[in-house]
Parts: structure tokens; C-alpha cells; sequence
């Protein structure tokens, strides 16, 4: 228990607390706090600037960094842009100033225009990104940055070139997993990364009493053992300078990971969509005013005669006229040109690889060893090749050992453990690869990848897109799925319809051996994020062994296979029905029906010049797939059937799936009666040719 102070005490307290922070002011320049000064009263008259903006009808959208500024300076003046890496958050308008971010670049932010460094008119305003500055293309998603940020982290500890991490956000965005998963990671590894938590006490309008226990992100993290943690009065910049040069300090030199939490007011309402004087009292608000960090600053210098009124006077003057000449500027440039909204949803660069130079003619092989072989080859080629996720490592090499002794050959640092959180997984994936590393990870089960669903819907497929070409991350996950090995539920669900809906996003479902290897071994030279989608009762049958392809064998992406020719019926299928489609061909060859069978391997993207070719030859076409019938990827290729070769067609297209149940039941005789087998193929094909 602490004892209370006496009247004396608390004087004592006081006069000390007084002298040291004339201390900290006097270490200061006054051309070093004319510096701050300008930069705080830029990024609060740029807030000013961009809602007069918005009143003439000239943008949509603003959100503020009023009230952080001080904060945010301090922090922002320990990094170094271009070399660190900053994942900040949409508030952080004077963290970017400060790295370098020119007030025409949040000019040509908020009125979208065609040269603006974020993202060129793709997103709001405030998502901010630059690539000189290494500030990572941003989204609207809370937390997701936390991850990636971690991923570079990670990857920083791994070159050991000295390069630190930054990421931020709102205490609100504190109640994510993502934050937690990314807190346990890099409190485990002692990873060279800085948490700035602003709290302004409201995430939108819900108030932290309603958000967190304890009411504070500082008290929240800390059961993460490792972990740095400080709490400081955000509107004071003296004092959250000499936090951060203190904690940036420990980060660089590797002492582990720090959380700041930095107590901040929210002088705007949450964003030009809100008012918060529906949620927030006056006396509130008039209290936050107190508080202003900007005021606080001016009283302090102007309390020790370092600067004149006229002279800060004269500096916010200055920067005004800044702002108002850069945004006449901004408004002269020009605006994106429809003609290049397609540009950019993936790499333009070829891969000048030998596709399909020579066929495979080494030993057979089964699935899961070529799949094991092409690993290992591309680990051999690329130095920055990393494989992880969750049992991946050592002799085991996941649950179905596609990965099992590359850790002893290619070593720990390259081919490891993660922890069982699948966010986590393709979060710090992406973080990896935006620094140029290449992350092979795994997900164990096709059912279990929904946790990541944010990660790889919002972020890795969206992150060349939305950052108009300048950011990218080629991660490739590895993903077993599919049934017909008594998984039951959770363990045989098929996802490529799920994921074939996410572009940017590349996804490629091989039915063999030779396949799988040419084509994972192509994901892992790609410019593009790629969902390398494995079926597990594919892995070690005999119909899907085939002679194995060399170290030079590639398949392109989006390129099918017709599997057998054939003249009266089309099945257009992948993955394991590609086998129950040829055992249904030949016994109909028998009854003198000729069955063509195209595998199209590539989902996402699929080839349409093929498809069009088989039905234009036999003019009778079933779409066959494992996934559930109704909104399966069956219906895209069904719909583009129908708009594109209605006229070549002799028959209604028919669709072969599942049946429209949950899941996959266990039993031998509901997963036989929900899932597409031999006698349900032939029966399909048999109608078909009898129309």
C-alpha cells in the first residue's frame, strides 16, 4: 500500500517535477523547437486547410490528426525515413511530416489526385504510404497493420542492418487479436519493433470504459513477459520526447519490443462522417481543450522567454501560407484517367521462366514428395526463401510431411515453427515480403484459414492495388483441402470459391504430381500473392503419381490441360475430380460416348481461351468441382460458358458439386451421399449425352 503524502511531500514533488522539466526544455535548441513548432501547427492548419476543402465540395472524406500532434513529433523524430519502416495509422498526419511527407503530398492525398504518394485516388484520405520513405501502404481494416509490422520486424532482426519498426494505432483498435497475436510474437523474439498506442480515450464514439480492461492499453499488455512498456502524457512533448529517445533507444539496441502508451486528446470528432457532440459533453470536450499539446507547448516556451509571441506568430503564419500555396498547387494536378483503374491488380513483370520447356521424365513420384522437392529446390535457389506456419519444422514437417527435413538441410532460421494463430501467419507473411524476403507458409486445414480471411482479403491481395503499384507482397500459402478422407466437418472443406473472389490474389489447384510441382515452383518465382491450394487425398495416390519434373519446370498461371481429347461431351473440372472424370470417360468410351476432360489447374486465374476451344468442340459441356454446388467456382465457369459460346452449345451447361450442406459429414455414407463420386460423374455425363 502507498502511503499518502503530507502537504510538504507533495511541494517537494512538485518543484522537482518543475526543475527537471526546465532540465529536458533547456537540452532543446530554439531552432530545434521552432522545428517542432512549425511541424505541430503544419499537420493542426493542415486539419484546418482540408476541412475548408471539404465545405466547398472539393474532397469526401477527412479524418484528423488534432490533438496528437506533440505525440506524435516526439516519437516520429527517433525514426529515420527511407531507412526504418513506419506502419502508422490514419491519424498519424504529423508522424508522416515529421519522416519527411511533404504537405503537398497530403494535398494530393485528400484531393485524390493522379500523383499523390499513398495511393494516387485508390483510397481515402489519411491511408497514408510512401515508398522512399518506407511508410507501407496503409488500409481501413484496425490492427492488420499490427502483424506486418511485426513480419518486417522480424525481418529486420534477420538482416541485422540496424533498421527498427514503427506502428501505430488508436487504443480502440487495442481490442483486435491482431494486437495481442502481434504483442506475443514480438515480446517472444525480442523483435527491434516500437507499439504506439494514442490514446485519445474514444474509439469512434465508444469510450474506453466500454473498451478495455483496465481502461488502458499500458496495463493490458502487461502479461506479455519481454515486453517494454511506457505510459506517458501524450500532450506534453517534452516529456514524450524523453520516453521515446529512451525507448527507441532500447529497441535499436536490442533489448526487445516496446509498447508506449500515450495519453492523447481528440480535438476534431472522429472523422468528417461523425459528430461528436452526440456522444461528448461540452465541459468534456472544454476539458480536451486544456489539454491541447500545442498550447501547452506555447505556454512552456513562452513561460522560459525562449520565443516571443510575434515569433511563434510569425512561424504558424509562415507554415499557413505554406499550406494554402501547396494546396492551389495540388489542385492543378491532374486526376487518375479511368483508362488505368485496371492496372496494378497484378505484377506487369514477366517471369521469363521455361514453361513446360521439356515433359517430366524422372522417377514417379507421389503428390506430397513433389510438392516436398519443389520446396526444396526453390529454398536452394533463393537465399530470402522462408517457409513457416504451424508444425512445419523438423522431421514432422506439418501433418501431412510435405515440409518434412527441409528445417535440417536449409536450417531453423529458414524453414520454422510459428504459433497456432492463423492471422498471425499471413500477417507477418506480408510484413516479410513488402522488404523483398518470399514466405512459403502453410495453413494446416482449408477449414482453418478464416481467421487470416482479413489478412489475405484486405490486405495481401489489395496491397499492390491500392497503393498504385508501389507496394507489393508475393507470399505464397500452402493450403491442404478438400474431402474424401473421412475429415468430417472442419477438416474437408474445399475454399477456392471463397478465395476466387479476391482479386490480386492468384489461385492454383493442381490434380498431380507434375503439376503440383511446376506449379508451386512457378508461385515461388512470382511477383503476386498466390493460394497454392493441395488436395489431401491427392497426396499419396496412386492415380495422381506421375514421373517427376526437373529442377527447371514451371507451369504458368491460368494455362488449363486437356487431360484426354475426346468429341461429344466436355468436363471441365480440377483437383480430385479431375481422376473421377477420366474413370467416367473411359467407361463411356466403352458405350461409345468420347469424353473430353480439361483440368484447369489455375483458378484464379482460369483459361477462358481453352474452356471456349473444348466447347466449341464437342458442344456439350459439365462443370464438375468437389465444393458445394451453389455458388461454386462451377457457376463462374458455367456463366462464362453462357455469355461467350451460347451459340456453339447443343445442351444447357451442367453443373456437377456437392450438396448443399454445412460441411462434410464423417460417416462413410454421408460423406459418400454429400460429395460428387464416380457413379454421380457417369450418371451427370450419361444424361448429358443423351439430350
Amino acid at each position: 500500500m502507498i502511503a499518502e503524502k503530507t502537504s510538504g511531500q507533495q511541494a517537494a514533488t512538485t518543484k522537482s517535477s518543475a526543475k527537471k522539466k526546465q532540465s529536458l526544455l533547456k537540452s532543446f535548441t530554439k531552432e530545434e523547437l521552432a522545428k517542432v513548432y512549425r511541424l505541430m501547427t503544419t499537420a493542426r492548419q493542415i486539419d484546418a486547410k482540408l476541412l475548408t476543402l471539404l465545405k466547398q465540395g472539393k474532397a469526401s472524406f477527412h479524418i484528423g490528426v488534432s490533438g496528437h500532434e506533440a505525440a506524435q513529433i516526439a516519437i516520429a523524430q527517433n525514426f529515420r525515413g527511407g531507412t526504418d519502416w513506419s506502419y502508422p495509422y490514419y491519424r498519424d498526419l504529423a508522424y508522416c511530416l515529421t519522416l519527411g511527407f511533404r504537405i503537398e503530398d497530403a494535398m494530393l492525398d485528400f484531393l485524390f489526385r493522379a500523383e499523390a504518394p499513398s495511393t494516387a485516388g485508390r483510397q481515402m484520405y489519411a491511408h497514408w504510404g510512401h515508398k522512399e520513405l518506407r511508410i507501407v501502404s496503409q488500409s481501413s481494416p484496425t490492427g492488420t497493420q499490427f502483424l506486418q509490422a511485426v513480419g518486417t520486424a522480424i525481418g529486420c532482426k534477420r538482416e541485422g542492418k540496424g533498421e527498427i519498426v514503427y506502428v501505430s494505432a488508436g487504443e480502440g483498435t487495442t481490442s483486435q487479436g491482431d494486437f495481442h497475436e502481434a504483442l506475443n510474437w514480438a515480446a517472444r523474439e525480442k523483435l527491434p519493433i516500437l507499439f504506439f498506442i494514442e490514446d485519445n480515450g474514444y474509439a469512434i464514439s465508444v469510450p474506453i470504459a466500454e473498451q478495455t480492461a483496465g481502461r488502458s492499453a499500458y496495463k493490458l499488455a502487461a502479461g506479455y513477459e519481454g515486453l517494454i512498456r511506457y505510459d506517458v502524457d501524450g500532450t506534453d512533448y517534452f516529456e514524450t520526447k524523453r520516453v521515446a529517445d529512451e525507448a527507441v533507444a532500447k529497441v535499436r539496441n536490442g533489448e526487445g519490443a516496446v509498447l508506449i502508451r500515450a495519453s492523447v486528446v481528440r480535438l476534431l470528432p472522429h472523422s468528417s462522417s461523425d459528430d461528436h457532440s452526440k456522444y461528448r459533453a461540452e465541459e468534456e470536450l472544454a476539458e480536451d481543450r486544456k489539454r491541447d499539446c500545442i498550447a501547452r507547448f506555447e505556454e512552456r516556451v513562452l513561460a522560459e522567454q525562449i520565443f516571443a509571441r510575434e515569433e511563434l506568430d510569425a512561424i504558424k503564419a509562415d507554415a499557413k501560407q505554406n499550406i494554402d500555396e501547396a494546396a492551389v498547387w495540388a489542385e492543378s494536378r491532374p486526376t487518375p484517367k479511368p483508362e488505368t483503374v485496371m492496372t496494378h491488380v497484378y505484377s506487369d513483370a514477366p517471369l521469363n521462366l521455361p514453361f513446360e520447356a521439356s515433359a517430366p521424365s524422372g522417377a514417379p513420384i507421389v503428390m506430397v514428395d513433389a510438392i516436398n522437392h519443389a520446396l526444396d529446390e526453390e529454398l536452394a535457389f533463393n537465399p530470402k526463401m522462408l517457409i513457416y506456419g504451424e508444425d512445419v519444422a523438423g522431421g514432422k514437417g506439418g501433418v501431412f510431411t510435405a515440409t518434412r527435413n527441409l528445417t535440417a538441410k536449409h536450417g531453423k532460421d529458414r524453414v520454422f515453427n510459428s504459433p497456432l494463430a492463423e492471422s498471425s501467419i499471413v500477417g507477418t507473411a506480408i510484413g516479410l515480403a513488402v522488404m523483398g524476403f518470399k514466405p512459403v507458409v502453410e495453413i494446416q486445414f482449408g477449414d482453418y484459414i478464416f481467421p487470416a480471411m482479413m489478412q489475405i482479403r484486405n490486405e495481401l491481395a489489395m496491397m499492390r492495388y491500392r497503393s498504385n503499384g508501389k507496394w507489393k507482397c508475393p507470399v505464397v500459402i500452402r493450403v491442404p483441402v478438400g474431402g474424401y478422407i473421412h475429415g468430417a466437418h472442419y477438416h474437408s472443406q474445399n475454399i477456392e470459391a471463397f478465395f476466387a473472389h479476391c482479386p490480386g490474389l492468384v489461385v492454383l489447384f493442381p490434380s498431380n504430381a507434375a503439376d503440383a510441382k511446376g506449379l508451386l515452383k512457378t508461385a515461388c518465382r512470382a511477383d503476386d500473392p498466390v493460394l497454392f491450394l493441395e488436395h489431401k487425398y491427392l497426396y499419396r495416390q496412386g492415380f495422381a503419381k506421375t514421373p517427376e519434373p526437373d529442377a527447371n519446370y514451371f507451369i504458368p498461371f491460368g494455362k488449363a490441360k486437356v487431360v484426354r481429347e475426346g468429341r461429344d461431351l466436355s468436363v471441365i473440372t480440377y483437383g480430385a475430380l479431375v481422376q473421377r472424370a477420366l474413370d467416367a470417360a473411359k467407361k463411356l468410351e466403352r458405350e461409345g460416348v468420347s469424353v473430353e476432360v480439361l483440368d484447369l489447374r489455375s483458378i484464379l486465374p482460369y483459361d477462358k481461351d481453352a474452356i471456349a476451344k473444348t466447347v466449341k468442340k464437342t458442344s456439350k459441356v459439365l462443370v464438375a468441382h468437389e465444393d458445394m454446388l451453389t455458388q461454386g467456382f462451377g457457376a463462374e465457369i458455367a456463366a462464362f460458358i453462357a455469355e461467350h459460346c451460347f451459340e456453339y452449345l447443343d445442351a444447357p451447361v451442367k453443373r456437377l458439386g456437392a450438396l448443399d450442406v454445412a460441411a462434410v459429414p464423417y460417416a462413410d455414407e454421408l460423406e459418400d451421399a454429400v460429395l460428387p463420386n464416380d457413379q454421380k460423374v457417369y450418371e451427370a455425363l450419361k444424361e448429358l449425352a443423351r439430350y
